[in-house]
């Protein structure tokens, strides 16, 4: 890739690197400059920009930061439309984090150019919640890298995935000693429930015995004949040696122990073993006695492991070392890594629910009703819902107004929530001010459509839902085709309070040239940004191209 500075007769077809503002202009870096960006320029008296050019056999940032991420996912894992040479990945479900730690190291070391971060291997993942990030760090990346990247990432095992928690049923065994308090069982207990009902699995039986080897291994294979998939045992005193009452009432009725001790702390003195072999095997887990309070410890990577169906073997445990102290101490906190992880903090994919703005009274249309006009057999009103409902965009909030029990009839069996405005003769801003006051209060933002639009697409919503990102000053994102602004638009919810301020039938447009820093124009491409059907000319021209 060409970078430099240049003069304005050689750099058309260039990015520019850097974003120009003037009184009379005004361009975004990572414009492709066009014939008639230079003169514009020119005719502010710019004589020369910083730009990037690629070369043969590069990819632009956003291609490249695609590929790759496509090529490194597995199923339990999405990626979002690249935008500004970074894609995100997200989880599909709950469950853990599977990295390929090996792997990330041989990408990021191919060059400076190409870059993934992740969660570290295992962690605990909700849907929707951020697992890697690829980004391409300059304006373009050599396909060469990308292709080596993609040879590293070819094996059956994807290089980042998300194994799923599956339901369980898992059995406890508590002995005891005589001097062992009841309420100390009854808490075990409760708090072995909660873990495991925190996986999605359930805690089938409990059984107090004696804290004796021969009287543990009958408690084994009476949990294990019930059913449990799992087998937990809290025993009285903690298993100091493999040959300790627990082992040895695990080895007394044919089980295996497969490791005793592992590298964090709290959680030195657990106990991995297995009773029965291939599909009829049957984990057994003998719990340290940090186990008894709810606090993350060892015995937790360990149960997580075993609930999303990964093998753990002795090596994964004394791995485990790094990143394993997990002991509170004044000068460090609660770690991140939790049994039930928070939302708070959590790095998601921003929640966007729409506004379909669908009130209007169509008056240039004449006697017809222009979102009830069919286009190639499907009504309008009904073509844009579905588009909105099949893209990223979601839950979507339908403001009804002009003829409201025709359009509800028109969308029936759409997953929308209805929102009538009595007030819709007063213009379009009395629809959005309804629209915004139903907004769920979880919402990062908020999609703005108009019903009008039939030739915006889902992969339109979705490039602007991947372009949101108030954190980097990306709060309002407008949808251009050849640099002109079009609909829908997307709106950081710190502008919902004064979305339901403006007044009139232009809607929050004014709002984009009041906080334009926070503008971040994404180019589409086609056209159908631009088009909204206002006459029987522009509805019969969309007519004739849809046919």
């Amino acid at each position: 890739m060409e970078f430099k500075r240049m003069t304005l007769a050689e750099a058309e077809g260039a990015l520019l690197a850097h974003s120009i503002k003037t009184s009379r202009a005004k361009f975004k870096k990572g414009r492709v400059l066009s014939k008639e960006d230079i003169l514009a320029l020119q005719a502010t008296g710019v004589e020369n920009v910083i730009a990037a050019r690629l070369d043969e056999g590069d990819l632009s940032e956003d291609v490249g930061a695609m590929q790759v991420a496509s090529t490194i996912m597995g199923d339990g894992v999405t990626c979002n439309s690249a935008f500004t040479g970074r894609c995100n990945l997200y989880a599909n479900t709950r469950g853990l984090a599977v990295i390929d730690s090996a792997r990330i190291d041989q990408i990021n070391l191919l060059h400076e150019s190409l870059t993934i971060a992740t969660l570290p291997h295992c962690d605990v993942v909700i849907p929707k919640q951020m697992v890697a990030t690829v980004k391409v760090i300059p304006f373009a990346v050599s396909g060469r890298i990308v292709k080596a990247a993609a040879a590293i990432s070819q094996t059956p095992v994807p290089v980042i995935d998300v194994a799923k928690f599956t339901a369980k049923k898992m059995g406890l065994i508590l002995t005891r000693l005589p001097g062992t308090k009841q309420s100390v069982l009854e808490n075990t207990i409760k708090t072995a429930r909660a873990r495991v009902e925190t996986l999605g699995s359930i805690l089938i039986a409990s059984e107090v015995v004696e804290h004796e080897e021969t009287v543990v291994g009958a408690a084994i294979q009476k949990l294990r004949s019930g059913g449990c998939h799992i087998i937990l045992i809290s025993g009285a005193s903690a298993i100091v040696d493999r040959r300790d009452v627990v082992p040895l009432g695990l080895e007394s009725v044919g089980g295996i122990i497969d490791h005793f001790g592992m590298p964090v702390d709290p959680g030195n003195l657990m106990l991995l073993g297995h009773i029965g072999e291939g599909l009829r095997q049957t984990p057994v887990l003998g719990l340290p006695g940090c186990a008894r309070s709810p606090k993350l410890n060892g015995f937790d990577w360990v149960l997580e492991r075993l609930s999303a169906n990964l093998e753990v073997t002795p090596k994964d445990i004394m791995l485990m070392g790094a990143g394993g102290l997990l002991k509170e101490i004044p000068s460090r906190p609660q770690p991140r890594h939790g049994v039930q992880p928070s939302v708070e903090g959590i790095k998601r994919e921003p929640t966007i629910p729409a506004v379909l703005l669908a009130a209007g009274q169509s008056r240039r249309m004449g006697a017809i009703n222009k979102l009830l006009a069919q286009i190639d057999g499907i009504s309008m009103i009904r073509r844009v819902v579905e588009t909105i409902l099949t893209s990223k965009a979601g839950p979507l909030i339908v403001v009804t107004g002009h003829e409201a029990d025709h359009i509800r009839t028109e969308l029936e069996g759409c997953e929308v929530t209805f929102i009538h405005n009595p007030d819709y003769a007063e213009g379009l801003s009395s629809s959005l001010r309804a629209g915004i006051y139903e907004l769920p209060g979880a919402a990062d933002g908020v999609l703005v459509c108009l019903a009008d639009m039939p030739q915006v697409t889902a992969s339109h919503v979705n490039k602007l839902v991947s372009a949101f990102d108030p954190i980097e000053g990306r709060a309002i994102c407008v949808p251009t085709s050849n640099g002109k602004r079009g609909n829908p638009v997307i709106w950081d919810a710190r502008f919902f309070s004064e979305m339901t301020a403006v007044s009139g039938d232009v809607g929050a447009r004014h709002l984009i040239g009041e906080y334009d820093d926070l503008v971040c124009e994404v180019e589409i491409g086609d056209g159908g940004v631009l088009v909204d059907i206002d006459t029987p000319q522009a509805l019969h021209s969309v007519r004739a191209t849809a046919s």
